[in-house]
């Protein structure tokens, strides 16, 4: 039986990106997610040609959804405290808004499949490795434009910010409080010099 007339590729995508963000990369077999998704399993292999090639286009997907995009679409001239601030801000919000607790879809792949998987590893790899890249560029930008100290180690503080961000995206799984989330986030950037103030913050 083929694929039906109807099928909604963009939106079967995006029903598998819960589903394993709910379940699980290895729970989510093709039978799983056929059943799922309400297709066969050769319509799944048709439409997206194997599991491994489907998370990748689930993991897509959930990068331009998640808050911290916004990094990464970012260029010069930017205030990058502001920046900062507004991200993690939205991180925190979007992770105490979810009901399930289900934390981040790349992160939690990140804790599931890196050294396990040889296909999806070095994907999550990049895409982590690429995270801070990306956050030491925005720095280095901040240093350029001299809202930053010329001595500013970037490096070092593109792994501590990702750091923050990691660490938020496991912790909300037990912390659901945006309050208490946001005031950890606050406290962190506060102590990192990379907070912009007046953003009607929570005392900490």
């Amino acid at each position: 039986m083929g694929r039906p007339t109807a099928f909604d590729r963009e939106q079967a995508i995006d029903d598998a990106m819960h589903i394993i963000w709910r379940d699980g990369y290895e729970a989510s077999s093709v039978k799983a997610l056929s059943e799922q998704l309400g297709i066969t399993r050769s319509s799944f292999y048709n439409a997206f040609g194997s599991r491994e090639a489907l998370f990748q286009e689930a993991l897509q997907n959930y990068c331009k959804q998640s808050p911290d995009y916004a990094l990464a679409l970012a260029f010069p001239p930017i205030d990058v405290k502001m920046l900062l601030t507004l991200v993690f801000r939205e991180a925190c919000a979007a992770r105490a808004d979810d009901p399930q607790a289900r934390g981040c879809f790349a992160i939690n792949s990140v804790a599931e499949l890196s050294n396990h998987n040889e296909v999806l590893s070095p994907v999550l790899e990049n895409l982590v490795l690429g995270s801070i890249n990306q956050i030491q560029t925005i720095l280095n930008w901040g240093v350029a434009s001299k809202e930053f100290p010329r001595d500013l180690d970037t490096r070092a503080m593109a792994l501590s910010l990702q750091n923050l961000l990691m660490g938020l995206n496991v912790m909300c799984k037990v912390v659901r409080s945006e309050d208490e989330l946001l005031l950890a986030a606050q406290t962190t950037l506060k102590a990192l010099g990379m907070y912009e103030y007046g953003l009607d913050e929570i005392s900490a």
